[in-house]
């Protein structure tokens, strides 16, 4: 028996579907791609994390990091002229494919139970107190909340939100934490740069 995978030698392909390598039908219409820009299209559709920039020049075969920045920036032009339900993100310092944030609403039927990111008021607070005060001892962060955190922080690192940044100069040398990449993509981030102004987050009078 032949693999299920491969076809009858005697079997002729339609001429839609013969393998064309790497050309591209000449471009038709304003939206067409070009084989570098698909390529790229490809490679962050099937990326399920942002990717580097030096990454995709890799992986897509671009000259660099200004090529990809070229091609993303294209890619985005064809979604907003087309209405897409997609856009290219860039975040946690890398680019991503994603849904339109309009569409949360509809799409977030689809999303399996228990597969969200959930914390409580208690871990999100802890979680903001070390965002906007990394590298922070855990000291420091039941300085400010006046509760002990340890547990809530170990919950955090669990989830892949915190990590072990380093130690403190101090005596003990006790460890000091951060957030991580994985925190920047679940909070739309691309560099901790972009956390909203302490000022913009208190209630107004």
């Amino acid at each position: 028996m032949r693999p299920y995978t491969r076809r009858p030698g005697n079997v002729t392909l339609p001429h839609a579907l013969h393998d064309r390598g790497d050309r591209t039908a000449p471009a038709t219409h304003p939206g067409a791609r070009d084989a570098k820009l698909s390529r790229l299209e490809a490679a962050l559709f099937l990326a399920d994390e942002p990717l580097p920039a030096r990454k995709l020049a890799e992986v897509v075969g671009l000259r660099g990091v200004a090529e990809v920045r070229e091609l993303v920036a294209r890619l985005q032009q064809f979604y907003d002229t087309d209405g897409s339900a997609f856009q290219v993100e860039e975040i946690a310092g890398g680019y991503q494919l994603l849904t339109r944030t309009v569409y949360h609403t509809w799409l977030a039927r689809l999303k399996r139970t228990g597969h969200e990111l959930k914390l409580s008021p208690a871990a999100l607070e802890t979680l903001a107190v070390i965002a906007y005060k990394q590298p922070i001892m855990r000291a420091e962060v039941e300085k400010v909340r006046g509760v002990a955190c340890g547990e809530v922080v170990r919950q955090l690192m669990e989830k892949g939100l915190v990590r072990i940044a380093g130690r403190h100069d101090s005596l003990g040398r006790p460890q000091v934490y951060g957030t991580t990449k994985k925190f920047l993509q679940a909070f739309g981030l691309n560099t901790l740069s972009d956390l909203p102004e302490v000022e913009s987050l208190r209630p107004p009078p």
